[in-house]
């Protein structure tokens, strides 16, 4: 009787054994790293007051040399698009858990992690640059992490005038005499106070194909993203040149008339929403 219990016992423990080993070689998620990789060009971004020696200095397509002290922006509404063209949403309506800020001084936002993705092979990857009209609005009960990581004294990705986030932040300085490069966009509320509704729509949806499939199974796949910042003043969609002032063109610091001024660095950044869908943005590399 002894030898039957000990045998039943082994066979329980065999079954089991091969049961969790079947498992752990089946999963049925796993992780996806996006990896943000600031550049001008080739070069990945080092930021500097004006009279850094080390900050990494950019020529434009107009020839203006300018380089940043400060570089953020928002990142959200994720969208993983498999080999068979369905769509997995990565916590498309949750800013707490499916929105970043980049910052590049901080190494540790250069890396957003994106768990308990379903198994597959997927060939797509679309995100948003800034926050759907839905939800951009400082919602601190609703998203209170992301609330207070895009208000941190610094971060400062909320407008001190409204009700919605910045979508990107960038200060720095450009020309041989190192005028102030402040370009802030995010979008505007038009209307009344008692009746608002939407201004300039600075949110843009970006579409980047992987350059190889992300084979999400018993790997968890790190997706390189490179966001070319040569592009906020020589863009597909646009050529800029920076001046300072408060003229109807002028562009380099806030002003009265930076709502139209603005929608040319969006467009640069985050693509036009027609012709252009990848803005600054590129597949550096897949790792399976």
């Amino acid at each position: 009787m002894k030898k039957l219990t000990n045998y039943l016992l082994l066979s329980a423990f065999s079954v089991a054994l091969m049961s969790c080993s079947k498992s752990d070689d089946n999963p049925v998620a796993n992780d996806i790293t996006l990896h943000f990789n600031n550049t001008f060009k080739n070069t990945t971004i080092i930021l500097g007051d004006a009279t850094s020696s080390k900050a990494t200095v950019n020529t434009s397509a107009e020839g203006q040399v300018h380089h940043f002290s400060e570089l953020k922006y928002v990142i959200s509404n994720i969208r993983l698009i498999k080999a068979d063209g369905s769509e997995f949403p990565y916590n498309v309506n949750d800013l707490d858990k499916g929105a970043t800020v980049v910052d590049q001084s901080k190494s540790q936002t250069l890396d957003f992690l994106l768990t308990n993705i379903p198994v597959g092979d997927y060939k797509q990857l679309k995100f948003g640059l800034g926050v759907k009209e839905e939800l951009n609005n400082l919602d601190q009960v609703k998203f209170p992490a992301f609330y207070a990581a895009a208000g941190a004294n610094d971060t400062e990705m909320m407008w001190e005038w409204g009700s919605g986030y910045r979508f990107t932040k960038l200060e720095g300085f450009y020309d041989s005499d190192n005028k102030e490069l402040s370009i802030h966009t995010g979008s505007t509320v038009a209307g009344s106070a008692d009746v608002p509704t939407q201004g300039v729509d600075a949110y843009r949806d970006i579409t980047l194909d992987l350059s190889t499939h992300a084979m999400v199974g018993s790997h968890a796949p790190k997706i390189t993203i490179n966001a070319d910042f040569d592009k906020l003043l020589s863009g597909k969609t646009n050529t800029i040149t920076l001046s300072t002032g408060d003229g109807m063109n002028d562009n380099a610091t806030p002003n009265i008339h930076t709502a139209d001024q603005m929608v040319k660095f969006v467009d640069n950044l985050g693509g036009n929403g027609s012709s252009d869908l990848t803005g600054m943005f590129a597949i550096g590399s897949v790792e399976n």
